[in-house]
């Protein structure tokens, strides 16, 4: 069992890298180019499959982690979202389908769960459970962003954009994440949280840049 679960890590660790490789290929590309949109779809399959991978890892004997069940949720959200907000690039669609509102209430479980469980250990003094506190307020206040998409995508038409920069620039953190608590083996709060931290601010930046680029022209 313990072979099957290293080779299970290894594969996990093999698209977690391809992930961050190709995520970071997607930022330098100019935005919907065709290399863009190629790196994009490499990178939303290795992040997908790597996560995935997680869950099962995660849930496997001497290897069970809630912590990192829950962060893989969390990052299969932001793929899938970010991914899902591009279908509202078009007019035609003026509503939320049963999946959109599938991945974001999803979220927003996973969300209540992290922050469950954070509070608890707390409340039991165990200081790292401040990181499911951290990232199951970031799982539930981003759904929110969702639902201001769903009901208002005609409205506002820079949303989808939004949206969709904000959720895949969030998994391309979380691979970073990966990357400095696993690969080079920083395991504490500060290699958690700063990448997000960052990432959150490198965020707000492209929001308002697209907010500023796709101002209507006045005469």
């Amino acid at each position: 069992m313990e072979n099957t679960i290293k080779i299970f890590i290894y594969i996990h660790a093999f698209f977690g890298g391809l992930g961050l490789i190709t995520g970071i290929g997607s930022i330098v590309e100019r935005k919907g180019n065709l290399n863009h949109k190629r790196l994009g779809k490499w990178f939303t399959w290795s992040m997908i499959i790597s996560s995935v991978i997680s869950l099962v890892v995660a849930r496997m004997p001497n290897h069970i982690n809630n912590f990192l069940f829950l962060i893989g949720i969390f990052t299969i959200y932001m793929v899938l979202a970010g991914n899902r907000a591009l279908t509202f690039k078009s007019t035609k669609k003026t509503e939320a389908n049963l999946i959109d509102k599938m991945v974001s209430g999803v979220m927003v479980v996973c969300g209540l769960f992290m922050l469950g469980f954070g509070i608890n250990g707390l409340v039991h003094g165990y200081s790292q459970s401040i990181l499911f506190v951290f990232f199951g307020a970031f799982g539930i206040f981003l759904p929110y962003g969702d639902y201001k998409l769903f009901s208002k995508t005609l409205e506002n038409r820079k949303l989808w954009l939004i949206t969709h920069l904000s959720r895949m620039l969030g998994a391309l953190i979380a691979s970073i994440t990966a990357f400095l608590v696993a690969g080079m083996k920083y395991d504490n709060l500060w290699a958690w949280m700063i990448p997000t931290v960052l990432g959150t601010v490198y965020i707000i930046y492209w929001i308002k840049k697209v907010k500023g680029k796709l101002k209507p022209k006045t005469a």
